[in-house]
């Protein structure tokens, strides 16, 4: 009983008895889903919280203090801490309403004259959407240019640089055929010809 008295004398003599642990939960009214970083600050006073991701606050105020909640989208709301408490802890359910907001009226007009109108849709230039990039890249054309165009990835060099050291491994300690008199090449060379793989390439 002792330490008892001592510890009110104590919150007395420092003016702490007036004040009070506010814990609270801010939640959506129409859904009661939790409602995350709501600003929730006192009135006439420099102090204040938010609730975390669960909706969830916590902030020391004195009794009859007067809260205000606030988040985009939702009702301002007030809570007043009631005077009279029988312990320096207190819980609080805020439930706030979403606000509707009226925009004003955008009215589209059409151009002025005709010239203008033509004069516009033959000058704008209007980018490509996505499926239009999608369709120009994957054209036949533009896949053999690039197949042309863009170097060997490491897979290729590494096929590529292990065949010719096959090749020259397998002829070792002797010269190679020459391909000339090869009736192989031959039809190759003719078939590439027929293809017109060495035409001159605009």
């Amino acid at each position: 009983m002792f330490c008892v008295a001592v510890h009110t004398g104590l919150f007395a003599q420092y003016g702490f008895e007036n004040k009070v642990e506010l814990t609270g939960v801010v939640m959506s009214a129409d859904s009661l889903r939790y409602l995350p970083f709501v600003s929730v600050v006192i009135r006439n006073k420099d102090e204040g919280t938010t609730s975390n991701e669960r909706g969830i606050f916590t902030l020391i105020a004195e009794k009859g203090d007067t809260l205000e909640y606030t988040s985009i989208g939702y009702r301002k709301r007030i809570y007043v801490i009631p005077k009279v408490l029988s312990s320096n802890r207190y819980a609080v359910i805020q439930l706030m309403t979403q606000d509707t907001f009226h925009l004003p009226t955008a009215i589209i007009r059409p151009s002025l004259s005709k010239a203008e109108f033509d004069k516009a849709f033959t000058t704008w230039n209007i980018p490509d959407d996505k499926y239009e990039t999608a369709r120009k890249n994957t054209e036949y054309q533009t896949m053999r240019m690039l197949a042309f165009t863009m170097p060997k990835d490491g897979r290729e060099g590494q096929s590529a640089y292990q065949r010719m050291q096959v090749q020259r491994t397998y002829w070792a300690g002797q010269q190679p055929p020459m391909t000339i008199f090869s009736p192989l090449a031959w039809y190759e060379f003719y078939k590439s010809w027929k293809r017109g793989d060495y035409r001159r390439k605009k």
